[in-house]
């Protein structure tokens, strides 16, 4: 079962080292591709054409298909004009006047995007939305646009508007607060036919318009899983918290950190999933980066070392704890590198990179060192004492 745990952990720190690489991205989203607006940015053109026809594909050509432009969107030079026919260098099986999105990036039509066939109303909001833009509050405006299209019926603009929100920082999502279809959003986490993919994001926004009994239904949707590993459940759970502050983490410390077990819906009582406790540490990080002032700091401390006693979550606790500078818990550190239970490289080399970090958390300047920094060095000369080539093995890779 432990060994499960660390696999599980492994695929898990996988996907939150892809977070902190897009870490400009909302944060519980997947990194999004292009959106259709920034492949719009890039083409000097965009069209909507109709289906006339067009030649097979052979073993000397992969063929052709004709289209009669029906309305421009974007040409660049004033190139392309309505009822003009192009003819795209491939073949597509497309439907009798059927309406397809053409893109590209100038005439050379080889360049072109494949054509994506849409309806009247996918077309209107392709042509109709707004250009990217690097201004922090036309960011914000522009972000709006896309509110009333998440779960439109119509995948590609769903899809596309679930990517616009994926791609943008959360300082550009939280002020639209009061615009979020809260009604909608609280519908959609508690669906059960939602995108698993969206739910991170569903549930963070929900979080930022929800009220209390919003709330309520977050945490129904949190304290009963469905599966040994829920997508996107840590934005539920970051929502929740917004929502209640600290009532909300006792709640989660209860339910997911403290506790080995849950009650599913027939009321069985079952293991709960490793997953559900790591999707609270990952909460914690977001509350603690995103929303600082809303659950006190030395709290989410508290909270986070609970996770200190979970051996498959040790080693990222403790350099959480370290970049929170949560110096309180040497001796607990110390009495972990002798047990049993903890003797795994990884913790020990977060217990030594731990200890340097906090012995170096000083003024250079001042006269008086902190009793953390000293204490802090003392154990790390006798860890190096008893353990020199772990010690040496963890200082490779300290930063600076």
């Amino acid at each position: 079962m432990k060994n499960i745990c660390y696999s599980l952990l492994a695929a898990l720190s996988i996907s939150l080292a892809s977070a902190a690489a897009n870490a400009a991205f909302c944060p519980f989203c997947d990194a999004p591709s292009l959106t259709l607006a920034e492949q719009i940015d890039q083409s000097g053109h965009l069209v909507l054409g109709q289906w006339v026809g067009g030649e097979k594909a052979t073993d000397d050509s992969a063929g052709s298909a004709k289209f009669k432009i029906v309305e421009v969107a974007k040409t660049k030079g004033d190139v392309f004009k309505v009822d003009q026919e192009i003819e795209l260098p491939q073949y597509i099986a497309g439907k009798e006047d059927g309406l397809y999105l053409l893109m590209g990036p100038d005439t050379k039509l080889i360049d072109w995007h494949a054509p994506t066939e849409v309806t009247k109303e996918a077309w209107k909001y392709v042509a109709e939305m707004p250009p990217p833009v690097t201004d922090q509050k036309e960011q914000i405006e522009r972000l709006a646009y896309f509110l009333d299209f998440l779960e439109h019926p119509e995948l590609t603009v769903s899809n596309d508007a679930y990517g616009e929100f994926a791609a943008a920082p959360y300082e550009v999502i939280a002020p639209l607060a009061d615009r979020m279809p809260r009604e909608k959003l609280r519908k959609w986490v508690s669906d059960p036919e939602t995108p698993v993919t969206r739910m991170g994001l569903y549930g963070l926004l929900l979080g930022l318009c929800g009220k209390d009994e919003d709330a309520e239904a977050m945490k129904h949707k949190i304290l009963h899983p469905d599966s040994d590993f829920r997508l996107g459940i840590e934005g539920a759970m970051s929502g929740y918290l917004i929502i209640t502050g600290e009532d909300g983490l006792k709640v989660l410390e209860d339910s997911k950190m403290k506790a080995k077990t849950y009650t599913d819906k027939d009321g069985k009582e079952e293991k709960l999933p490793f997953s559900e406790t790591y999707a609270t540490m990952q909460t914690l990080r977001f509350m603690w980066t995103y929303e600082p002032d809303r659950i006190p700091k030395d709290r989410l401390k508290q909270s986070m070392r609970t996770l200190l006693e979970r051996p498959e979550l040790a080693d990222l606790v403790i350099a959480d704890l370290a970049r929170w500078k949560d110096w309180g818990v040497q001796e607990q550190l110390m009495a972990m590198y002798d047990d049993e239970e903890f003797d795994i490289p990884s913790i020990k080399r977060a217990i030594i990179r731990y200890m340097y970090y906090c012995s170096e958390d000083k003024d250079k300047e001042a006269e008086v060192v902190p009793e953390y920094a000293v204490a802090a060095a003392e154990h790390l000369k006798a860890l190096e004492a008893k353990d020199p080539k772990t010690v040496r093995n963890a200082k490779r890779f300290l930063i600076r």
